[in-house]
């Protein structure tokens, strides 16, 4: 209708709309692709410095800058939490926290080596210098526990009480036994005279027992995010940022090249981790 009328008003906005559709769809495609229970969380991130002293140092607060604008552009909150400050310039290390929806989904590929090579600005000579900085992302996992029986799940009997004989025997069905049968655990009480009394103190032990549980999945998922974190190796770079003789930025595992390196140390990384996401799942 606005070629038909020649209305470049109106051809503007259409054109306008659908940039901002195409975007909308990109981030519901990338969306998509988060669909692990621990993409939707915050991101806790670190950044170390490899060897090279006062110019790996250096690479590290480029890399933090370039992390923050990432997170500014995003809408995204950042926290620092701990912070060891280089010698001479820049930081030997440093951990902050990303707090935003799906901010560890998006991050969780950057772990790995980050190489940098330039002219460096520490040497006199003007010689050019390789860098390296280990990333590591973990997901900010709550340690809020929350225990959600449902009656459907559990098996409840009741029987006599065991007793020394007598007139201590328990005339009637007084004891409780319950099992969860999602996980098999089983709690019994028969010291209360009360039915309902030996159902409720049952319950609770049920509930000790479920916590225990879940808090010891939790360690053991933490541990093993923190192993898979600890096997980067110096050698493995991830990434390389080049910007002399030449300006590149190259992703190794998926092969994507950006020519833009200045573009990119300024938190233009969207095309890096959507690159590494769609890998993801056709890898999976």
């Amino acid at each position: 209708m606005a070629v038909e009328e020649e209305d470049p008003t109106a051809l503007k906005e259409v054109k306008q709309g659908l940039e901002g559709l195409q975007k909308g769809i990109k981030k519901l495609e990338i969306d998509a692709l988060l669909s692990n229970p621990d993409d939707r969380l915050n991101a806790i991130m670190e950044i170390h410095a490899g060897a090279g002293g006062t110019e790996a140092q250096d690479w590290v607060e480029m890399l933090l800058r370039m992390y923050l604008k990432w997170a500014e552009k995003k809408g995204f909150h950042t926290k620092l939490t701990d912070i060891l400050s280089g010698d001479e310039a820049g930081i030997k290390n440093i951990t902050f926290l990303i707090e935003g929806e799906y901010s560890y989904g998006y991050l969780k590929g950057e772990s790995g080596i980050h190489r940098l090579i330039r002219i460096s600005p520490f040497d006199v000579s003007g010689r050019r210098h390789t860098s390296f900085a280990a990333v590591s992302v973990y997901p900010q996992v709550s340690d809020e526990i929350k225990i959600d029986i449902k009656d459907t799940d559990l098996r409840i009997e009741t029987f006599r009480a065991s007793g020394p004989g007598g007139q201590h025997v328990n005339k009637t069905e007084s004891a409780v036994r319950i099992t969860h049968l999602p996980t098999g655990i089983s709690v019994q009480c028969q010291n209360e005279k009360s039915q309902y009394r030996n159902k409720e103190i049952a319950l609770m032990l049920l509930k000790s027992r479920l916590y225990d549980l879940e808090r010891k999945k939790k360690e053991a998922k933490k541990k093993a995010i923190y192993s898979a974190q600890k096997e980067i190796a110096w050698g493995n770079q991830i990434r390389s940022y080049i910007l002399q003789p030449y300006k590149l930025v190259k992703d190794h595992r998926t092969q994507i090249d950006i020519k833009q390196a200045e573009s990119v140390l300024d938190g233009d990384i969207d095309q890096l981790i959507e690159a590494y996401l769609l890998r993801q799942r056709n890898i999976g």
